[in-house]
């Protein structure tokens, strides 16, 4: 897809109100806003709620569901089962919940407990089968899904030296990356059939990582490319010939972009066309594309454009939505959670 500088707009369609503290994070519903079949998301909350909206005939948003009395403290991440069928939710409260949805109920048939204290990342991965989690006890752990609602926590990974803010699994294989306060990003595999999971390499400042707290990551649609933010204001894009067969292949710097938010990026999120975008401190949402001029060497990427006082306060969340229209909920300290639609200066949505 060919990108020209001054062709597109973030257009703001709505601001969603209902959540009483910070947004934290922001899901969309795997295999909703396609084919005709309304789109669906979850927002999370300081408020210690769960709300799931759902975009009517008319194209815009309303909260179907609130999903409450269940956490205690904050619920700082929610994420979707592949099938949709499950709505993970990490809390301060020490727990990860498992929400089941049917029709329009959700009802909260699991809690993990393991960790000592704030639970602050959730991930499943692509066939549903593992769900990973992370907190500010400086461990991941990797949870089996069993049948009968039953997860079993298969190992309990202690490579970080400090608060660990997200894991997240590879789309194309079972490789679970986790980044930290401790300026890194590690990388987990399995040793063989053995449930045993180890540290393959650790991306930090001595390879052209972070130099300060990474916050967030994101990958390509096909795995082979990572994307991160960090509290050092830069975005770095990785990559890797990691393969099925070969999980060990190394991640490698590819290029950093600086210089265009001027607080805390909080958080990157690669759309299944390849647009990253980041949310920040500084209130602002930007977005980039790949470079392609065939004038630089190497990979390297462009702003597309910078959305300026996105939020009234810190951007904590971006979330591309993949399906038929471009649509990106943000999340913020605001209250609020927004949807903008990428379009067309001219008006034409992006085709």
């Amino acid at each position: 897809m060919n990108f020209e500088d001054e062709d597109f707009e973030l257009r703001e369609i709505q601001r969603l109100e209902g959540h009483t503290d910070k947004v934290w994070s922001v899901a969309w519903k795997p295999a909703t806003g396609i084919n005709g079949i309304p789109a669906v998301f979850a927002s999370c909350s300081g408020d210690k709620t769960v709300r799931i909206w759902e975009e009517n005939s008319t194209g815009s948003f309303q909260c179907q569901a609130v999903l409450e009395e269940t956490h205690t403290r904050t619920v700082r991440s929610c994420a979707w089962s592949p099938s949709g069928k499950f709505l993970a939710t990490a809390s301060f409260d020490a727990t990860t919940a498992i929400w089941e949805n049917v029709g329009v109920d959700f009802e909260c048939v699991s809690t993990l407990e393991g960790h000592d204290n704030e639970v602050k990342s959730i991930s499943w991965n692509n066939s549903g089968s593992l769900l990973a989690t992370c907190g500010r006890d400086k461990s991941v752990w990797i949870w089996e899904v069993l049948p009968g609602n039953e997860f079993d926590c298969v190992s309990v990974l202690q490579g970080h030296t400090q608060d660990v803010k997200m894991v997240q699994w590879n789309p194309s294989m079972d490789t679970l990356f986790s980044c930290s306060y401790d300026n890194t990003i590690k990388v987990w595999v399995e040793n063989g059939d053995s449930d045993d999971w180890h540290c393959i390499q650790t991306l930090g400042e001595s390879n052209s990582g972070h130099t300060s707290t990474v916050w967030s990551l994101s990958f390509n649609a096909s795995g082979d490319k990572m994307v991160s933010c960090s509290d050092d204001l830069t975005i770095k894009v990785w990559t890797s010939k990691m393969q099925e067969w070969d999980q060990n292949a190394p991640w490698k710097h590819v290029c950093t972009l600086s210089g265009y938010h001027d607080r805390t990026i909080f958080s990157v999120h690669w759309s299944r066309e390849g647009i990253i975008a980041s949310g920040a401190a500084d209130d602002a949402i930007c977005l980039f594309v790949e470079n392609n001029d065939n004038e630089v060497e190497g990979t390297t990427f462009k702003l597309l454009l910078k959305k300026e006082k996105a939020h009234e306060m810190d951007v904590n969340s971006v979330q591309w939505n993949s399906g038929d229209r471009r649509l990106l909920a943000t999340a913020s300290d605001d209250g609020t959670v927004k949807i903008w639609e990428l379009v067309r200066l001219s008006g034409q949505k992006l085709l």
